[in-house]
Order: structure tokens, then C-alpha cells, then sequence
């Protein structure tokens, strides 16, 4: 693949991000408007986002890389339960060495139909919304050109670090949160990027993808130094230190996040080596 056909495909895949996610929220809130219930909003937003995204990258694929979905690691939809499990333990585990530190909980005052948005927002639209999306588009389509163009280790490491910092932008962050969002945010991605690798389908690490964010960010238990009025519950660390903390970012970047995704990336190259040995 040319270099100016792989910058075209990384920009079109990054609008279509940025355009499925503008629609479903555009749409969402005209049902707002009209008084739909607003959970019921937040579970349309999530499913509608996963749509148009899905329906825009197969005409990228079709019609400008001229190749099927399955070429970019996006198939059938089909887990497998290494996966599923991985899903389930890392920010399960994660969660809970941050609940060893030194902290208080505290519960969110709120009625039901709150807590009800609360949660559909972060099961649907940042949980399987942005976590399918985003591997479908990073570890999909810029993965998968990046190694057309070069090979499967630039494509591990650019899409990768692209990830974390597309993660600061419009953040108002001091140089060491920035620092630590980047150093996380490469970390992760190269993460979702193994998984992808080895299993030849997003759906993997798009699963790894949307329970972290779920159960890390999507607004059930908030772990960081201070109340969250978003979340249900929220447990507040004594500590200030950044390396347990991550910075304004949060945990995601702490010390504990990194040896969280270090570990998973070391799982994924021990199940299968040859895989990342190709083209390095």
C-alpha cells in the first residue's frame, strides 16, 4: 500500500469515528427532546454508534481499500472465551488493588431514573459503543494499513501511540499527565493490538475494550481522589501520589493500569509467539 492511500484511509477511518458518534448523539437528543426517557436514549445513542460505524467502514473497505471487512480483522461477530475471561479479570483485578490503597467509599444521593442514565450511558455508549468502535477503527482499519505499508511491528507501535495521544486532545493536562495519558494509552493500545493479532478479529479485543470501560469509567464505582457526582458509588483515595493516581487522567494511567495492560500484552505473546514474530 502507497503511503498517501494509508494516510487517506487513517484519516477517512478517524472522521468515521468522529461522524457515527455526532449522528447517534444528534439523534439521541432529538429523542430527548420529544421526551423519550433519556436511559432509553443512552441505550439507542450506544447502538447507533456501533451501527453507522460499522455501515461507513464497510464502504470504506468496499469501496476504497477494494477489499471485504474480514481483510481488516472484522468478521462475524464471534468471541473466544480466553478473551471473554481477560474481559472480566483485568479491570475486575485492577479495581481492586486500588480498593487495598488507603480510601473512603462514598454513595451518589441520587433517585432511580439517575442512576438508570448513569448506567445506560456507560454500559452502552462509552462501554460497547466506544470500546467496538474504537477497536474497529484503530486495531481494524489503521492497524491493518500501517502493516500494508511497513510492517506488523510499526503497525503495533504507530496505531498504538496515536491512541494515547488522540487521548489529551481538548484536555486542559500538565506536561506529566500528558506524559503518563500517552505512556498509558500506547500501552493499552498495544494491547488491544496483540489480542487483535492473534485472534485475526476486533471482536476480541473489542470485548477487552468495552468491559474495562464499563466497569472502569462507566459510572458504577469511580475510584480516584475525589467525589464523582457521575457515578453511583465512588471510593476516594487518600493518596495524591500521580504513580498511584495517574494524574488528572486517572487510574487508567496510573502505575497499577499499566501493570495491568503489561500483563495481558505478556499473556497474549506467551499463548502465541509465532504471530508477532511475523515481519519483525
Amino acid at each position: 500500500m502507497k503511503t498517501k492511500k494509508m494516510l487517506l484511509s487513517i484519516i477517512l477511518s478517524i472522521l468515521i469515528l468522529v461522524a457515527s458518534q455526532g449522528l447517534a448523539l444528534l439523534i439521541a437528543n432529538i429523542f430527548i427532546m420529544i421526551k423519550m426517557p433519556e436511559f432509553i436514549c443512552n441505550i439507542l445513542s450506544g447502538v447507533m454508534y456501533i451501527t453507522f460505524a460499522l455501515y461507513f467502514i464497510k464502504l470504506l473497505c468496499r469501496k476504497y481499500m477494494k477489499e471485504d471487512r474480514i481483510d481488516y480483522y472484522i468478521p462475524r461477530f464471534k468471541l473466544k472465551l480466553e478473551w471473554v475471561i481477560t474481559a472480566l479479570v483485568l479491570p475486575v483485578l485492577v479495581s481492586a488493588c486500588f480498593l487495598l490503597l488507603r480510601g473512603s467509599f462514598e454513595k451518589n444521593a441520587i433517585d432511580l431514573n439517575q442512576k438508570l442514565v448513569i448506567v445506560s450511558a456507560g454500559v452502552f455508549f462509552t462501554g460497547f459503543g466506544a470500546g467496538i468502535v474504537e477497536e474497529i477503527i484503530f486495531r481494524g482499519i489503521i492497524m491493518n494499513v500501517v502493516e500494508k505499508r511497513f510492517d506488523r511491528k510499526v503497525a503495533i507501535i504507530v496505531p498504538s501511540l496515536l491512541f494515547g495521544i488522540l487521548h489529551i486532545i481538548g484536555m486542559d493536562f500538565n506536561l506529566l499527565s500528558c506524559a503518563l495519558v500517552i505512556l498509558a494509552g500506547t500501552m493499552v493500545g498495544i494491547m488491544f493490538s496483540l489480542i487483535a493479532l492473534k485472534t485475526k478479529s476486533v471482536w476480541n479485543s473489542a470485548i477487552v475494550h468495552a468491559l474495562w470501560n464499563i466497569i472502569i469509567i462507566g459510572g458504577i464505582l469511580n475510584i480516584g481522589t475525589s467525589f464523582n457526582e457521575n457515578s453511583l458509588y465512588s471510593y476516594v483515595l487518600d493518596t495524591k501520589s500521580f504513580v498511584w493516581t495517574g494524574g488528572e487522567f486517572g487510574i487508567e494511567s496510573s502505575i497499577i493500569g499499566v501493570a495491568g495492560y503489561v500483563l495481558v500484552c505478556l499473556v497474549a505473546i506467551l499463548l502465541d509467539k509465532k504471530i508477532y514474530r511475523k515481519n519483525l
